[in-house]
């Protein structure tokens, strides 16, 4: 069975290749020399030729043929990133600045064939440095709509509550105009931990400190395409966590993609309603409740916040 997405994807790629097809055609060495060599051929025969009719035809052959070089290049332009090679022979080492080079072309190629699909890996410490830059990104753009919609597979509260960069980027969209819904997915055993629901309620109270609308989600009560770890920034990317990364962010991976953002927001939209109180803010509003006035009495009982997070369920 053949999903939407999956034709989007297809068509996708029939377009890319059709335009690296057109694009190799057109830029190719072989096509450059034939087109200046027409030309030239064109120029001669026309001075040659004293025949007027065979003049005006040949002019306009060559017109056609200017036209048709500079509408090139103006589509190679849009279409292609042009960068400026180096000189070799001016370093102080030609072969070794060649060879550094044609490594640090390809890493960067690399990146640029990704975006161009529409889609973008990040690892490591560049995760926490696109999702800031995403962030920016929709606050300084003209048009996008201001709304963040997140899901957060929370394992450790700790480990979020530690993006500090991350989540004052999140106070400065919110003081302009923007808003956050963040959906915090814990597994029913982390939420029955009394050490844990501390460290949850510390991290919801840092958030809503900020203007974050916080949401409360179960993980085995939801769907496996709906447990996933994501940041959707207005309708224009989502930033998909594929393997956590660590407090350093020395590991972690993550997806970007600028196309399929519709189903995601649908998907988000499924758990979060927008008609009324959300579901997911009711549950955190009676887990929170029952958490709290078991911490301040000094006492714990985990089939009771069961029970406050069955009533909304």
């Amino acid at each position: 069975m053949t999903t939407e997405g999956d034709e989007s994807v297809g068509v996708d790629q029939r377009d890319k290749d059709m335009v690296d097809r057109v694009g190799a055609i057109v830029s190719s060495p072989a096509l450059g020399t034939l087109v200046g060599a027409a030309g030239l051929l064109i120029t001669v025969f026309g001075w040659l030729n004293g025949a007027g009719d065979v003049k005006d035809a040949l002019l306009a052959a060559e017109t056609a043929l200017v036209i048709w070089v500079v509408g090139t290049q103006m589509w190679l332009h849009g279409a292609y990133v042009r960068l400026r090679r180096a000189n070799a022979r001016v370093m102080a080492d030609p072969a070794f600045f060649d060879a550094m080079r044609r490594q640090l072309e390809r890493e960067i190629t690399s990146g640029y064939e990704d975006i161009a699909d529409g889609r973008l890996r990040v690892y490591a410490t560049e995760v926490a440095r696109v999702s800031v830059l995403l962030l920016r990104t929709l606050a300084d753009c003209a048009g996008s709509a201001k709304v963040i919609r997140a899901t957060d597979l929370t394992t450790d509260p700790r480990l979020l509550a530690s993006r500090s960069e991350y989540l004052a980027e999140n106070k400065r969209f919110i003081a302009a105009g923007g808003v956050i819904k963040r959906l915090f997915i814990c597994r029913l055993a982390d939420l029955q931990s009394r050490e844990f629901a501390d460290a949850l309620l510390s991290l919801i109270t840092q958030h809503r400190s900020i203007g974050v609308q916080c949401g409360l989600g179960v993980r085995e009560r939801l769907r496996a395409d709906q447990a996933i770890d994501m940041i959707i920034y207005g309708t224009g990317a989502v930033i998909i966590e594929d393997e956590q990364g660590d407090v350093d962010y020395t590991s972690g991976r993550s997806s970007i993609d600028f196309k399929l953002v519709g189903r995601w927001i649908d998907m988000f939209d499924s758990m979060w309603p927008g008609n009324g109180v959300p579901t997911p803010v009711m549950r955190l509003q009676y887990y929170e409740t029952t958490v709290r006035q078991m911490l301040d009495e000094g006492r714990w009982d985990a089939q009771t916040v069961r029970r406050a997070l069955d009533a909304v369920d």
